[in-house]
């Protein structure tokens, strides 16, 4: 008796084909990404070293090619703006999803944030040196690029935030008010701890992107590259000053080549920068797995 298992069924060569070139496309994406992280790894990690992420930068000065300026700049803009734009983010997905009246109005708000989550950056960079550096005088500073970039990622931690409290079940909910809790505490003590693995991804992924953004910060932040002076006034007020990233120490580095070393330093900055990267996204599926346990 013949079976009738779809195992069992002859291949069509169309069928073949196709498996083909998709196993082709996997096998191409996969050698190039590893192809660019190898290259960079194996040209800058050996340039880097205690001393390279330790000390100043000066241009003239090659004793002082380190890039600890720009580190501790990129922790300035990553923190800053996180602060700004977490709260700001969580909260309107909350709103969204659980207080709003899901229509006409919502739609609009979701689908204009898809939008804008697609604008390219530099877009995001022209009109943050429009707006923060001209109109409201903060110059090139690290707090006009923080708030140009809050821009950059509120439509990522707004979006993933809100698919990640439309996940949790309606019975947790429809439960917790049958007992007598009130919206806020339901919202706040069920709703929200159930979705935190989705919203610690999402703020993990805005990280990610601040640390390896450079168009938007080059029109806000500036090429500085002073350290914050001593003290409590030098360290608030480097906020105001013009401090480069790392991303954009990068570019700075490669495209004017003041040393004979640039490229290399450019290299060892790249790496860094990549391992910075895969250990964001390595925290990022370290704490979801914790959080869904626990």
């Amino acid at each position: 008796m013949p079976s009738n298992s779809l195992y069992n069924k002859k291949k069509h060569p169309s069928d073949i084909v196709l498996k083909v070139l998709i196993n082709l496309a996997a096998a191409v994406t996969v050698i190039v990404l590893v192809g660019i992280i190898a290259y960079i790894l194996i040209n800058g990690l050996p340039h880097i070293s205690w001393k390279f992420l330790s000390t100043a930068y000066a241009q003239n000065k090659p004793e002082l090619q380190g890039i600890l300026p720009m580190i501790i700049n990129t922790l300035y803009v990553v923190v800053i703006t996180l602060v700004i734009a977490t709260p700001i983010g969580i909260c309107s997905a909350i709103y969204l999803t659980q207080y709003a009246k899901q229509g006409r109005l919502v739609r609009m708000i979701r689908f204009t944030t898809e939008i804008l989550s697609g604008v390219p950056s530099i877009i995001f960079g022209l009109f943050g040196y429009s707006v923060f550096c001209i109109m409201f005088r903060l110059g090139t500073s690290i707090l006009a690029g923080c708030l140009t970039m809050t821009l950059c990622i509120l439509p990522t931690i707004v979006r993933t935030t809100e698919e990640s409290l439309l996940a949790v079940p309606p019975s947790y909910k429809e439960g917790a008010m049958a007992l007598g809790a009130g919206k806020l505490r339901v919202v706040m003590g069920i709703v929200l701890p159930c979705a935190m693995p989705g919203v610690l991804t999402a703020v993990i992924l805005a990280m990610g992107r601040l640390v390896g953004e450079s168009a938007a910060l080059l029109y806000t932040v500036g090429l500085s590259y002073n350290m914050p002076k001593a003290g409590w006034d030098g360290f608030v007020g480097h906020a105001l000053e013009s401090g480069r990233t790392l991303t954009l120490h990068l570019y700075q580095t490669a495209m004017q080549a003041v040393t004979p070393d640039a490229l290399s330093i450019a290299f060892a900055t790249a790496a860094v920068l990549l391992i910075l990267v895969f250990l964001l996204n390595l925290l990022t599926s370290v704490l979801s797995k914790r959080l869904k346990k626990g």
